[in-house]
């Protein structure tokens, strides 16, 4: 009996340090996403979903512009516009650039795969206090960002939708050596 009950006690602490060690593995994955997530990444393309009809459409045309950028001190900021914006003529062209860009900024937080971002400032003030969702997939340079369902801001009827964002991350020199040189690049000296 007394040999039962040790193997049976081994087989349980065995299996609780196999269980601790994947959750401790995912916990490391987790981490290196988040310090991977860091820097500066350019939209590639935003592709909107409604829900009630699974409709899915380039909302800012096929070559939106824009940025992410996520600071190690906890802080989001993301601007992206349409593609084919000019500057207004009109309160009627002032109107339709509103419904064409989306910006805001806050702290974030990670839970598991998601990030979620406490907006202090908006290019609407319905985003002004809320939290905004993001589950993400990176892979190498490349972000997959799919927001969570909320109402559209800038949609007749406010149907829910969401967004599947594609970002590359952005690669930039370091300016330590140059920084008070010029960069006659252009003229070709």
């Amino acid at each position: 009996m007394k040999s039962n009950w040790g193997r049976m006690m081994r087989t349980v602490v065995v299996f609780l340090i196999a269980i601790m060690a994947a959750l401790n593995a995912t916990q490391f994955t987790f981490a290196d996403d988040r310090a991977n997530l860091l820097g500066i990444w350019k939209v590639v393309s935003f592709v909107q979903e409604v829900q009630e009809t699974g409709e899915r459409r380039p909302f800012f045309g096929k070559n939106p512009t824009g940025f992410v950028i996520l600071l190690p001190e906890g802080r989001l900021m993301a601007v992206i516009e349409g593609e084919g914006r000019k500057a207004p003529q009109t309160d009627d062209d002032r109107a339709k650039l509103f419904k064409t860009m989306i910006a805001y900024s806050g702290m974030y937080r990670f839970e598991g795969d998601k990030f979620i971002t406490k907006v202090d400032v908006s290019w609407n003030p319905e985003w002004n206090g809320t939290d905004q969702v993001r589950f993400f997939k990176l892979e190498g340079d490349r972000l997959e960002i799919v927001s969570a369902w909320a109402p559209a801001a800038a949609i007749p009827g406010k149907p829910m939708v969401r967004g599947f964002w594609t970002l590359e991350r952005v690669k930039y020199r370091s300016t330590t050596k140059t920084q008070n040189k010029p960069n006659n690049s252009a003229n070709g000296v």
